[in-house]
């Protein structure tokens, strides 16, 4: 297993579908094989860009298996591993380390349980703070947010901060010390050079060396990716899937938009 901290840009890794909708495990490594060829220093599995939600237990083992078996040793893997009630995360999480991964991404919880709570079964579950990543994403989820004064009182090592709020992020790197992963291919070219963690994006998943010359200060980078974002902000998640597909003959097939 890789060490369950990197630096630099990972991946929020889409999911890979047959045309009938059934998980590709083999399509969606290679993919993320062709992303830490190009330079990802990490592959997030089953998070929010992988479809978690169509995902059951089974299908979410065997992605995580697969992607700690076919990469490299020093690629960190981390586990998409959410769940609204804390015992249940905790087994979903448990489950992930149990494959392979190195570290685990959790959200609070949409039931109004207390985040210190979810945060500590989940990390109880993994095997400390240092291998769970709260994740603040309010809004499109429907899931509350960390709020920054939390974050010393909270048991995780990391977060993935996806509310592209620059202003948000100083706050972040000003009062924690913890690992700050941005969640927003807006702020790379701001976040890398004032010394964040890293960043794990579901952008790089069509433009994974725009995204790591953006995070090393490129403004011309940082620029190039304005089109693909405002795409996927207007057509969602199937326009990232089909520039993905059109760039590397990837499966354009969406579960979300499947009967």
């Amino acid at each position: 297993m890789a060490e369950p901290t990197f630096e630099g840009v990972g991946i929020a890794l889409l999911t890979q579908f047959t045309q009938d909708g059934a998980v590709d495990v083999a399509g969606t490594i290679d993919h993320a094989r062709r992303l830490t060829d190009a330079g990802a220093r990490s592959i997030l599995v089953a998070g929010t860009t992988g479809e978690a939600e169509t995902l059951d237990d089974d299908e979410r083992v065997a992605l995580i298996a697969a992607a700690r078996e076919g990469l490299p040793d020093d690629v960190t893997v981390i586990a998409g591993a959410s769940g609204s009630w804390p015992r249940g995360l905790a087994v979903r999480a448990a489950a992930a380390r149990k494959a392979g991964a190195d570290a685990v991404l959790v959200s609070p919880s949409r039931g109004g349980i207390p985040q210190a709570d979810v945060f500590g079964a989940a990390s109880e579950a993994v095997g400390g703070a240092e291998r769970l990543i709260g994740y603040h994403n309010p809004g499109p989820l429907g899931v509350p947010g960390i709020e920054v004064d939390s974050l010393s009182k909270l048991p995780f090592g990391a977060i993935k901060d996806s509310s592209a709020d620059p202003v948000r992020l100083l706050q972040e790197l000003a009062s924690w010390d913890g690992r700050i992963y941005v969640g927003s291919a807006a702020l790379l070219a701001l976040a890398g050079p004032l010394g964040a963690t890293g960043a794990l994006l579901a952008f790089a998943n069509v433009e994974p060396e725009t995204c790591i010359k953006a995070w090393d200060g490129d403004a011309k980078a940082q620029r190039s990716l304005t089109d693909i974002m405002l795409a996927v902000r207007k057509h969602g998640l199937r326009a990232l899937k089909e520039a993905t597909a059109e760039k590397y003959g990837t499966s354009p097939v969406c579960r979300l938009g499947l009967r």
